[in-house]
């Protein structure tokens, strides 16, 4: 964690953290979800794909995005758009931007898409999850399951006693943007937090991963 804006901070290592533990990912943020998945079936990773229509929608790039290819426990195929924003700040057309990417991804593939979204700003009364218009009796009702970061603010006790990576990485972003003003107090809170990971007796190579990802 160092002195920079946690949105720059923590975009492309969540990137690769998602892909790294994503049925941990989903056990933690989307624990209905996960039970629902075949994980004896090896998630796919699409990421050209969704690059490729990440460019056709003309949104802009997005660091955090995940297009995963998973089964569920009753055989059926579908698809999840993992979406992470990290911005902190409000941003007006999140929930239609939302919309595009899900219905491109249905276009593309002509699958059953689940569209997540874990939002990592600073302000807690925004929570898109829903876009919507009607004209003339024609009408569009999307919505979609987020998670709120700073929820977890309320639930330290809970973060600390889980072994679920995310519990660890969910700690250090709020502390990243509690402490980005006091250099000081965010150095103290980093090597608490690496103490606290080896304490957890993981094993060797998901502390370093995890390790990295706070650091």
């Amino acid at each position: 964690m160092t002195d920079e804006n946690p949105q720059t901070e923590f975009d492309s290592p969540w990137k690769g953290i998602i892909k790294l533990y994503f049925q941990e990912f989903m056990r933690f943020f989307f624990p209905t979800i996960h039970t629902e998945i075949d994980w004896t079936k090896e998630p796919e990773f699409l990421e050209q794909e969704f690059q490729q229509i990440v460019r056709d929608a003309e949104l802009g790039k997005r660091l955090a995005d995940k297009l995963v290819k998973v089964w569920l426990v009753d055989g059926e195929e579908t698809w999840f758009l993992i979406h992470i924003e990290l911005q902190g700040q409000y941003e007006k057309d999140f929930a239609q931007r939302m919309y595009v990417y899900h219905y491109r991804i249905y276009d593309a593939y002509k699958r059953t898409v689940v569209s997540l979204a874990v939002l990592g700003d600073e302000n807690r009364q925004w929570r898109p999850s829903q876009f919507n218009y009607e004209k003339f009796g024609c009408s569009i009702d999307f919505r979609f399951p987020i998670v709120k970061l700073l929820d977890y603010q309320q639930r330290q006790s809970e973060l600390s006693a889980s072994r679920n990576p995310f519990a660890m990485i969910v700690m250090g972003h709020l502390q990243a943007i509690q402490t980005q003003n006091n250099r000081v107090e965010r150095k103290n809170q980093k090597f608490a937090l690496f103490r606290q990971l080896y304490e957890q007796e993981l094993e060797k190579q998901d502390i370093i991963e995890i390790f990295n990802i706070l650091d």
